[in-house]
């Protein structure tokens, strides 16, 4: 079966998280992405320990289903070879400051002149202008100044999530679709297109349930004000006996009620266990000492044939080895030459027609330069000068 982005070629110049983690979304699903390095080191996130034969565990689950090219794009002849590629190709993909890619000659402008019909997405903290453009930033603060942190976790004590929020789901995700749109766009009109994409701005629309709140009530949220953000009972998080945690989400009624009956406690079944106020934090205890009474594996098995959404906090390794994960194909092994076997995850998104697979491991730094080059004429005398000159 074809895959989705079969025959879409994709410039990959981004480093780390967000644009890596996009591109190898397009590259599960066909996209040829040439991840194009410095011949120096590469992609930073490759030397970050533990390291897996030569390569960090970061770049081997992200960089899956790619090729890497070594160019030095500060020397002439490897902008050169840079723009002779992006002629052919579809997308370009970068993640530095605004400007930079201009100051090398090889900006959106200067490409589209070259191929209009390219595709060039800048993933960057900010975006392309406003007062924050050139300031740096992770993905922390960009989670900070949207607003998200100022409600995340208890009352008083702001909460980092063990995910990056707004590199993946802010920078990642969105530019993923938003190049989707564009290829999408281009077959009707003919033209591609430049996409500026804030991390900065994509984590801002992931307050959506909140804002939509603060316009019909007025009320800045907090930590601990709502029944999502550990206000209610129904829906929080509560130890065990011994350290580990459930998950109990009994938002509507069906599922509270079970819950109660499940725990043997009906006289919770209140019409105000869906209501704020201080029989919350009441409610809240009695809920945590029910759960302090037993081991985690006591109440998995209490609620295994309950439907009232109440679940086990996992650990990573629990979690890929849990059976609807491993059903579902969202853990892979995968045999390397010299690596050996190791667990890779799956493709989330399960297309009927066109699926994503999983065809190649993460490459090492400039392992298909050569086959690459020779692809667009470069004879093999010439990329020996080319290393000769540092330019691959």
């Amino acid at each position: 079966m074809t895959a989705a982005f079969t025959g879409v070629k994709v410039l990959d110049l981004s480093r780390l998280l967000p644009g890596p983690f996009c591109s190898m979304l397009l590259a599960d699903f066909g996209a040829d992405v040439v991840k194009i390095e410095d011949p120096n080191g590469g992609d930073y996130i490759r030397w970050w320990p533990p390291l897996l034969g030569n390569n960090s565990g970061f770049h081997i689950v992200l960089n899956r289903n790619k090729r890497s090219l070594t160019l030095n794009l500060k020397k002439q002849a490897a902008k050169d070879i840079f723009k002779q590629l992006a002629a052919e190709a579809d997308v370009v993909l970068e993640g530095f400051r605004p400007g930079v890619m201009d100051r090398l000659g090889l900006g959106y402008k200067q490409l589209q002149a070259i191929n209009p019909r390219l595709i060039y997405c800048a993933v960057t903290g900010y975006g392309a202008d406003g007062p924050r453009a050139q300031r740096a930033g992770h993905d922390i603060n960009y989670l900070a100044l949207a607003g998200v942190l100022s409600y995340s976790g208890q009352e008083g004590n702001p909460t980092i999530s063990g995910v990056q929020i707004a590199d993946l789901g802010g920078g990642a995700l969105y530019a993923a679709f938003s190049i989707a749109a564009a290829l999408f766009a281009r077959e009707r009109l003919g033209k591609g297109q430049f996409i500026d994409m804030a991390m900065a701005d994509g984590a801002l629309t992931w307050n959506c349930l909140r804002w939509g709140k603060h316009l019909a009530d007025g009320i800045v949220p907090t930590q601990g004000d709502d029944f999502l953000n550990h206000g209610f009972a129904c829906y929080n998080l509560y130890q065990t006996r011994d350290g580990r945690s459930m998950s109990l989400g009994a938002l509507e009624p069906q599922f509270w009620r079970l819950f109660c009956q499940t725990v043997g406690r009906p006289e919770w079944n209140q019409p105000n266990y869906f209501e704020p106020g201080p029989h919350q934090k009441e409610l809240q205890q009695q809920i945590a000492d029910l759960f302090a009474s037993k081991d985690q594996a006591q109440w998995i098995r209490v609620f295994a044939n309950a439907d009232c959404c109440c679940e086990p906090v996992l650990h990573l390794d629990e979690a890929m080895r849990d059976e609807q994960i491993l059903q579902r194909n969202m853990v892979v092994e995968l045999l390397h030459e010299r690596w050996g076997v190791y667990r890779q995850l799956g493709v989330a998104p399960k297309l009927s027609l066109t699926p994503g697979t999983i065809r190649s491991h993460a490459p090492e730094l400039g392992e298909h330069t050569a086959a690459i080059l020779a692809e667009i004429g470069v004879t093999e005398g010439a990329q020996e000068q080319l290393r000769a000159d540092g330019v691959i």
